[in-house]
């Protein structure tokens, strides 16, 4: 199954503003409360649970089309 180059764009594009809004969010939440070191612990261990969930939705958009 090839999945056509437009949508393969528009599914980078998208993966990445959310992993994008999911560390600034992060930063706005927790920014100056904590030190700057745990605040980008939290930064990236909110974007890896994020991008967990963008690879198994990915999967299963595969999986569904075959």
């Amino acid at each position: 199954m090839k999945i056509p180059l437009r949508e393969a764009v528009v599914y980078v594009v998208v993966s990445l503003s959310s992993l994008f809004l999911t560390a600034y969010t992060v930063h706005m939440l927790v920014g100056g409360l904590v030190p700057p070191e745990r605040e980008y612990r939290y930064m990236g261990l909110a974007c890896t649970v994020v991008a967990g969930v963008i690879g198994f939705m990915a999967w299963d958009v595969i999986r569904r089309r075959r």
